[in-house]
């Protein structure tokens, strides 16, 4: 058992580090290359996601409520995405490299404090893995990178509080984009959303905590836009 934790550590572990080498490779090429890059991960999640949805109901109807669901969910996340790349100076691509580590650290971190600390489960009918301690990890990991990505950044600047703010809020959004993935899985029977990644499962499996941070992200940016516009 220990060897097989030790194991799975391991390749969750490279995992994380190869999809942080993709994307910044991805980003620092910019044009084309980014927009590839995007187009294919909204691609792929949403494939898996009405692959998941076909198992959910047998209802036509139904069926076809969770399609425009998921377009509409994997389609602002992607744009989301995709319209980052493209800040100006002097923000630039600080924001997105702000999401992209804060949601690859919360993975990180919720998954060390949970396996080292452990105690209780947050909702063990949907994820019996994810602890309170898991979580408490994933605040943590995702506020050092956020701390670290404004550092390196001259074109951003925080206060510490808000900081904090920003890495708790993408730890916890990360979080509840994984339960929801966790809770769609169960209610279709399937351990995975796919098998694009050996050992791994799908797509999805790797990218729902950011899908639901730029859902977010994108929602609220969308509806202060609004605001904005509709006071001018």
């Amino acid at each position: 058992m220990a060897g097989g934790k030790k194991s799975d550590l391991g390749v969750r572990t490279v995992s994380a580090v190869v999809m942080l080498a993709v994307a910044g490779g991805a980003l620092w090429a910019g044009g084309w290359v980014w927009g590839l890059f995007v187009g294919a991960v909204g691609l792929g999640v949403f494939v898996e996601w009405c692959a998941l949805a076909r198992k959910l109901t047998a209802s036509a109807a139904g069926r076809a409520a969770w399609y425009l669901a998921g377009l509409a969910y994997v389609g602002l996340a992607v744009t989301t995405l995709y319209l980052l790349r493209g800040l100006v100076p002097p923000v630039g691509a600080t924001p997105l490299v702000v999401v992209l580590g804060g949601v690859i650290a919360t993975d990180v971190g919720a998954y060390f404090a949970g396996r080292t600390i452990g105690g209780p489960k947050i909702a063990p009918a949907i994820s019996p893995s994810k602890t309170w301690a898991g979580l408490a990890g994933g605040m943590v990991g995702a506020t050092a990178a956020t701390f670290i990505t404004f550092a390196l950044s001259s074109g951003m600047t925080a206060n510490p509080l808000e900081k904090v703010a920003i890495g708790c809020v993408i730890a916890v959004v990360s979080q509840l984009g994984d339960f929801f993935e966790s809770w769609m899985k169960r209610r279709a029977g399937v351990k995975d959303s796919g098998r694009l990644i050996p050992g791994h499962g799908g797509l999805l499996d790797r990218a729902d905590g950011l899908m639901a941070v730029l859902f977010v992200l994108g929602l609220v940016t969308g509806i202060a836009t609004g605001f904005t516009m509709a006071a001018q």
